[in-house]
């Protein structure tokens, strides 16, 4: 994959806070070691501790799918790096159930805690700080799977739905304040997370006699190999760079062109 070469770029995020949620590994980690090549200090989190987490970068262990995780993240983002620049959201994850009637209650919390309302406490918790300041950017990651929803995954894709919604709006609620906020759909990538989620639907189609090339077709996208995690990390530094400083409330599908826009 492509890396971030030296040149007048390779230093643009030089003296700039970062919070990554969920940059332990995948896209996350992805991310957060873009930020640190390009001179961010870079505070991360995950549910459980891990050796995987680039090396320069802060980990606080936080479930930010909880009231108490996000406040955990919040504080240690205060005590260390005194405030936040740029806030990005790219925990996420559901378990696939056999059909959308058969979701219990309890994974319908799950899925709308860690995938929308983590952004949600998180953002009620940091962004003050970016409005005393009047600036700073906001990418939340949401998941193209919201395009073709199934039911095995549909409390998953509900919540980024909701998560994508609540992005627009924030956009519009925060732009005249100088605060700039957009969204990252990437599209199948190849991830531990992604795989992981591809071998419990197939566990599930099993256990409902149905192959999985039924529920998860393995066509390759109209660029010929599935995503990897830098793909999806170059585009978000871009959504919050300077580069970007005239783009808020916007949707960048990063899919290998899987799901033309009409």
């Amino acid at each position: 994959m492509p890396t971030i070469e030296n040149g007048p770029e390779t230093r643009e995020f030089a003296g700039k806070r970062a919070v990554v949620t969920g940059g332990s590994r995948g896209i996350g980690a992805a991310i957060v070691s873009q930020l640190l090549a390009t001179g961010a200090e870079v505070l991360t989190t995950a549910r459980a501790a891990a050796g995987t987490v680039p090396e320069g970068a802060t980990f606080v262990q936080a479930d930010v799918g909880t009231r108490a995780g996000a406040q955990t993240l919040a504080t240690a983002t205060q005590d260390i790096l005194g405030g936040v620049d740029v806030l990005i959201h790219n925990a996420g994850g559901a378990r696939p159930q056999e059909r959308a009637s058969a979701i219990p209650d309890e994974e319908w919390q799950a899925a709308l805690d860690l995938n929308f309302l983590a952004s949600v406490r998180l953002d009620s918790l940091l962004v003050p700080g970016m409005r005393e300041r009047s600036s700073g950017a906001i990418v939340h990651v949401s998941s193209a799977a919201v395009l073709t929803p199934a039911g095995p995954f549909l409390h998953y894709t509900t919540a980024k739905a909701a998560l994508e919604n609540y992005s627009r709006g924030m956009a519009m609620e925060l732009a005249p304040v100088g605060i700039r906020v957009n969204t990252v759909t990437p599209g199948r990538v190849a991830t531990p997370g992604g795989e992981a989620t591809r071998e419990q639907w197939a566990e599930v189609s099993a256990r409902m006699g149905a192959p999985l090339a039924e529920t998860n077709a393995d066509d390759t996208p109209p660029l010929g190999r599935d995503g990897q995690p830098d793909d999806i990390a170059h585009a978000v530094l871009f959504l919050v760079s300077d580069r970007a400083s005239w783009l808020t409330g916007r949707n960048l599908i990063v899919d290998g062109g899987e799901f033309p826009v009409d």
